[in-house]
């Protein structure tokens, strides 16, 4: 039985090794001072991103991690999103769509099993497209938490929206307020402070700066096949996607 033995002490020596790991890089989270200070300092961030333009966006098309394809109309709230072999047509304001899988329609139950997939990618992956954009969101709340070296970095939380309301992300900022990083605090990762890079910025096609790559010590997220438009002409349709959920 010394298999048995050397087995649990193993596991006993990985178990040490992960709380170790957990104590030594877990952060809590900072209190920061709301008020006007801290919206100036929001509102240069979103200067920084071009939000003027992001608001006249119409047409927003992009893959996160080369696994979920996404075609968003934005002044009506639809979506488009395929992955492996499904494809759902998703009214994002009614929690509502059309789901199909192996380019045939599903019903009922699983039907509306793989549209609430669909809502939660959605949720999660245009977060990370224009996480910036979100810092006046309803349910929001803003602070400036100053450090050690006199840095100012701006503390956002969430108190509704999404999947997961009651989260909060800590934006590092160049001095001209573009995003460099962030450290998240959210209910999904049970380390604290875990810091993700905004990299790889881009100009679309609408002026939107949207950063594409963001890595950190334990993955790396990447946004491919970026494009907008500000009107579906502009984007190359020739006819309306979302014809299917009109009536939903």
């Amino acid at each position: 039985m010394k298999w048995i033995k050397r087995l649990l002490i193993l596991l006993a020596i990985l178990v040490g090794i992960g709380v170790i790991g957990y104590f030594a890089t877990n952060e809590a989270l900072p209190k920061g001072k709301e008020g006007p200070a801290a919206d100036a300092l929001a509102q240069k961030m979103l200067n920084a991103i071009n939000q003027e333009a992001w608001d006249t966006t119409a047409v927003v098309q992009w893959t996160f991690k080369g696994m979920h394809d996404f075609v968003w109309d934005k002044n009506r709230h639809f979506c488009q999103i395929k992955w492996k072999n499904k494809e759902v047509l998703l009214d994002i304001n009614k929690l509502k769509g059309r789901a199909w899988e192996e380019q045939v329609e599903l019903q009922g139950e699983i039907a509306q099993k793989t549209v609430m997939e669909a809502w939660e990618y959605w949720c999660n992956d245009s977060f990370w497209l224009n996480a910036p954009s979100k810092a006046f969101d309803p349910g929001t709340s803003r602070a400036i938490v100053t450090n050690a070296d006199g840095r100012q970095d701006l503390l956002i939380s969430y108190s509704s929206g999404g999947v997961t309301p009651g989260d909060a992300y800590l934006w590092i900022l160049n001095d001209e307020g573009l995003p460099t990083s962030w450290k998240m605090w959210v209910k999904i990762i049970p380390i604290g402070g875990l810091e993700f890079t905004w990299d790889q910025w881009k100009t679309t096609e609408t002026g939107a700066k949207i950063a594409s790559f963001h890595e950190s010590a334990v993955l790396n997220l990447d946004i491919s096949n970026l494009k907008t438009a500000p009107d579906w002409k502009s984007f190359g349709a020739s006819n309306d996607p979302f014809q299917a959920i009109l009536e939903l």
